[in-house]
């Protein structure tokens, strides 16, 4: 425990640092002793935690939580560039689409995740944070996909959140929607719970749902 501290606490230093190329040459050393899914989840999800509680404690100025988070993306950018060389242009036929409720800001845990989708060869539409319901609806009636992601961190969004469940859950093709994000680690979610609806507390809960092949309780589309 006390290593993996080390390693997110470095890592997090790096990001208020702006230190791109010191946070490019430590993550790539982790990818050489572990896999993916530990970088993402033990490590750079922790970092980002560090830097938010440094942030609400003002031990640093929002300017300093802004430059972590663009190092952040930057690096998670290249990873997934880097993925996608040796992985190639494998694809299922599976469609996912990402994104976070409207005003929520929060974006790296929703990136990390639609990155472990394309790792599982999905073809993946990601949207980014702060998508209104008018817009989303459209880019998935546009899309079609089998699974709808959406993320929030913080308890206001909730009514958002539900309301967005109840208008997908009435689409007609009835894709899966999975919500994840900060919310679902911190909050009692199984209300919103069914056989159409599922949470996701973190990336490790999402790369057991794939080690089960729970994408057949998908219906196929177009």
């Amino acid at each position: 425990m006390k290593a993996l501290k080390q390693h997110h606490e470095i890592l997090a230093h790096y990001f208020l640092d702006g230190d791109e190329d010191q946070a490019l040459v430590f993550i790539q050393k982790l990818l050489n002793e572990h896999p993916r899914i530990y970088l993402y989840e033990d490590i750079i999800t922790p970092a980002m935690y560090h830097v938010g509680e440094l942030w609400e404690k003002n031990e640093i100025s929002v300017a300093d939580e802004h430059l972590a988070t663009a190092i952040c993306d930057f690096v998670l950018s290249k990873v997934e560039a880097e993925s996608l060389n040796i992985r190639g242009d494998r694809q299922t036929s599976f469609k996912a689409l990402l994104f976070g409720v409207e005003e929520e800001q929060h974006y790296i845990g929703l990136k990390m995740v639609a990155d472990t989708f394309k790792e599982q060869g999905w073809r993946v539409r990601y949207l980014g944070p702060n998508l209104g319901m008018e817009h989303s609806l459209t880019q998935i009636h546009r899309y079609k996909p089998h699974v709808i992601g959406l993320s929030a961190a913080l308890s206001y969004r909730l009514p958002a959140l539900k309301q967005l469940v109840n208008d997908f859950r009435r689409l007609d093709w009835k894709p899966l929607i999975m919500i994840g994000g900060r919310m679902a680690k911190k909050f009692e979610l199984e209300e919103l719970e069914s056989e159409q609806v599922v949470i996701m507390k973190d990336l490790n809960h999402l790369n057991q749902w794939f080690k089960e092949r729970r994408v057949g309780v998908v219906n196929e589309t177009s």
